[in-house]
């Protein structure tokens, strides 16, 4: 039992008295002080996804997502940027889920100016705020993750990203860009990466597998310095991608990944490939069949990029090589009565031109009517990442 009075007979001091604080004190109960009103965390790793027609698959990535603490402990978000699908009750639910943000645009304005917006969107710009995450935590630096609508992930997959983010602050404070291993369908390795193309590696992809143009399969299960990375499942320094201005919105779609890598490398980042997270990729380029329109998009991706980093004698050896496809190509498709597509590749030849005189307005007119065709092309997939 304790004692009232100490066995010294005196008694305890004023300020180990709560029956002597001060009458004003004694009337103000705990719930009745003022509350600190706590500022929302700035999410260490924003994940954006743009989605064109895949409502489904979008859902499905975002449910999988969500069962990370990372999102329901505020230090992950996802931001959805829809390209002007048609509207899907899924949308609506995207909408209402707590960590998430959708963004939509009125017109199909192509994945790199998707992505941009979707990071303007994320991190502590949209909050008003510099302030970072904690420098010694996990999420230091900021992060920005993009990925395809038709990937999927396992549990705890941010859980896990924001450790391995934790590790590279900690150990390369240098990297800016960072590639995983992905999967196909069945389980079997995907490339993700691969050398910076060139005119004689171009070419030469012509006779290789679709999968292995661009691409080069690495099953070391170690990380390491490569040049470039896909898009489709692509961690980013925030710092690096607001230093090079985002991606390059001359691209409508293909090859904003590797050029910006290119860049980024030029601007002193490291590029890395680190098999370490996992994720799986259903529906890549060269696992999908290639009518016209998006050829046509395909086909302005590699001129685009040839006029930007090759120039010369060898951005024109390759429009021409172009130019001569869309000559066959266009003669074969009125030979079957495929009209659309005959009409399709008519665009590209004068596409082609536009691309080499520098015409951008006419070329994005070109990209446009080919986008109008994109949208049965795009829903094929959708609901299929099971």
């Amino acid at each position: 039992m304790a004692l009232a009075v100490p066995p010294g007979g005196t008694t305890p001091p004023t300020e180990l008295r709560p029956e002597a604080a001060t009458p004003h004190a004694q009337t103000i109960s705990r719930s009745d002080a003022p509350r600190r009103r706590l500022a929302p965390p700035v999410p260490a790793v924003s994940v954006v996804i743009v989605n064109f027609c895949q409502w489904r698959n979008t859902a499905r990535l975002v449910t999988q997502l969500r069962r990370s603490v990372a999102v329901r402990s505020g230090t992950a978000e996802v931001v959805v940027v829809d390209n002007h699908s048609p509207s899907h009750p899924v949308a609506r639910k995207l909408e209402k889920m707590r960590g998430v943000k959708v963004r939509r645009f009125s017109r199909n304005v192509g994945f790199a100016r998707a992505v941009n917006r979707g990071v303007t969107d994320s991190g502590p710009a949209a909050r008003g705020t510099n302030r970072r995450p904690d420098p010694v935590g996990p999420g230091a630096g900021e992060w920005v993750l993009l990925l395809n609508p038709d990937v999927t992930v396992d549990d705890g997959f941010l859980d896990d990203l924001t450790a391995t983010i934790g590790k590279l602050t900690a150990t390369d404070p240098g990297v800016g860009v960072v590639g995983f291993r992905l999967r196909n369908r069945d389980g079997t390795d995907q490339a993700s990466s691969g050398p910076f193309p060139t005119l004689g590696r171009t070419l030469a992809g012509l006779f290789l597998p679709r999968s292995r143009r661009k691409c080069t399969h690495r099953p070391e299960p170690v990380r390491q310095a490569v040049d470039w990375v896909t898009g489709g499942c692509l961690l980013v320094r925030r710092d690096c991608f607001a230093q090079l201005g985002g991606l390059d919105e001359s691209y409508f779609l293909y090859y904003e990944d590797v050029d910006f890598c290119r860049r980024a490398t030029a601007a002193g980042w490291r590029v890395w490939f680190d098999p370490a997270l996992e994720a799986t990729h259903h529906w890549p380029l060269h696992a999908r069949r290639v009518p016209a329109p998006l050829r046509l998009m395909t086909r302005h991706a590699l001129l685009t990029y040839a006029q930007k980093h090759w120039g010369g004698w060898r951005a024109r050896v390759m429009s021409s090589v172009v130019w001569s496809e869309a000559v066959l190509r266009q003669s074969w498709a009125s030979a079957r009565g495929d009209w659309d597509a005959s009409r399709c590749y008519g665009q590209l030849r004068k596409l082609v031109g536009d691309v080499t005189a520098g015409r951008d307005r006419e070329a994005r007119r070109r990209i446009r009517y080919a986008a109008a065709f994109l949208n049965p092309i795009a829903a094929e997939q959708d609901g299929r990442t099971s």
